[in-house]
C-alpha cells in the first residue's frame, strides 16, 4: 500500500467551485475567466500548486478552466476533482465513465486524486471504493479519497480500499470556526488513526470569516440566506480575535488567521479564490503557526457561538 500522499507536507490548497458557477457564486457577474485565470497565476508564483475541483462545479466548466490554464502552466500542477454519485448512476462502470469525461475535460490522463463527493445510497460505499481500486490499478487516477463521509462511513471506505491494497488518502469535508462538526463527530481524530488527510472546503464560511460581512453588508446571492444579519451579528466577537490575532503576527487578516488555525489542527483548507487579490491574501495563511494558546483561545471563543 502507498506511504506517500500529494497531500503530504501541504499546508493549503485552492478550491475551484467558484470557476464556473454561476447560481451561487455569480461568476460572468463580477468576475469571469480572466480573473480567475489571475488567481491561478498568482497561486503557482506563490509555490501553491495543489487545486480541487468536480465534475458538478459550473457543469462542468471549473475542470475545463483548470484544464486549459494547467496546460499553459510551464509547471506541475497537482489536481483532485470528484465524481458525483446520482442515483441514477448505478454500477461501478459509471465511475470510469465519468472519470474518463473528467480527464477530457482536464485534457490530463491520469488525476492527481479522484475522490467520491458523497456517500450517497442506493450504491453501497464498498461499489465505489472497488471502483476508485479499478481505476488506480487501471492507471487513470494516482490517488483516491472521499467526502462529506462521516466516520462509519470512512472506516467503511477505508476497509473497502484496503483489502484491494489502495490507501485512502482523504475526506474532504465543510471544517472552520464556524462549523467544527469534524471535531465533535470524532471524524478528525479518526482521520488521524487511519492516516487519512482532513481536506477543509468552506474554510472561510464562504467568505464570513474573512471579516468582510457585517449585519448591514450581507454576502451576495444566495449565500445571505445562511448567513443573515443575526448570525453575522453573533459571529462579530469571534471576528474581533480573529483580526487582534492578526495583528500580532505582523498584521495578518481575519480570514489568514481562520485558514492558520485549519493548519494548526492539522487539516488542510482548501479556500476558494476568484481572483490574483483573495489568493494573494488566502496564500497568506501558510508558512507561519498560531501558538497553542492561540489556537486555544480560538476554540474558546468558537464554543461560545
Amino acid at each position: 500500500m502507498t506511504t506517500t500522499s500529494v497531500l503530504d507536507n501541504l499546508e493549503i490548497g485552492i478550491g475551484t467551485w467558484q470557476w464556473g458557477d454561476q447560481w451561487l457564486w455569480g461568476y460572468g457577474g463580477n468576475y469571469s475567466a480572466s480573473d480567475v485565470q489571475a488567481a491561478f497565476e498568482a497561486c503557482l508564483a506563490s509555490g501553491h500548486n495543489f487545486f480541487d475541483t468536480a465534475e458538478i462545479y459550473g457543469t462542468g466548466r471549473s475542470e475545463r478552466l483548470l484544464g486549459q490554464f494547467a496546460k499553459s502552466a510551464g509547471r506541475p500542477v497537482v489536481i483532485a476533482t470528484k465524481f458525483f454519485p446520482f442515483p441514477w448512476r448505478l454500477s461501478k462502470g459509471r465511475l470510469r465513465a465519468a472519470l474518463r469525461h473528467s480527464l477530457e475535460r482536464l485534457g490530463i490522463e491520469r488525476v492527481d486524486l479522484y475522490q467520491i463527493h458523497f456517500p450517497f445510497p442506493p450504491v453501497p460505499i464498498e461499489t465505489w471504493m472497488e471502483a476508485l481500486a479499478d481505476a488506480v490499478e487501471a492507471g487513470l487516477v494516482r490517488e483516491v479519497g472521499v467526502s462529506n463521509y462521516n466516520p462509519a462511513q470512512l472506516r467503511r471506505a477505508h476497509g473497502a480500499l484496503a483489502k484491494r491494497g489502495v490507501k485512502l488518502a482523504s475526506n474532504q469535508v465543510r471544517y472552520s470556526l464556524l462549523d467544527r462538526s469534524p471535531e465533535r463527530t470524532g471524524l478528525a481524530a479518526l482521520c488521524r488513526e487511519l492516516d487519512v488527510r482532513l481536506v477543509a472546503y468552506s474554510p472561510l464560511a464562504q467568505g464570513v470569516l474573512s471579516g468582510k460581512y457585517r449585519p448591514d453588508n450581507l454576502p451576495p446571492g444566495m449565500r445571505k440566506r445562511r448567513y443573515g444579519p443575526r448570525y453575522l451579528a453573533r459571529v462579530q466577537s469571534l471576528l474581533a480575535l480573529l483580526h487582534e490575532r492578526g495583528e500580532a503576527h505582523d498584521g495578518k487578516t481575519p480570514g489568514q488567521v481562520a485558514l492558520n488555525w485549519l493548519i494548526g489542527k492539522g487539516a488542510l483548507p482548501i479556500p476558494g479564490v476568484k481572483n490574483a487579490r483573495q489568493a494573494d491574501e488566502n496564500l497568506g495563511a501558510a508558512g507561519w503557526q498560531l501558538t497553542e494558546a492561540e489556537l486555544s483561545a480560538l476554540d474558546a471563543a468558537s464554543d461560545l457561538l
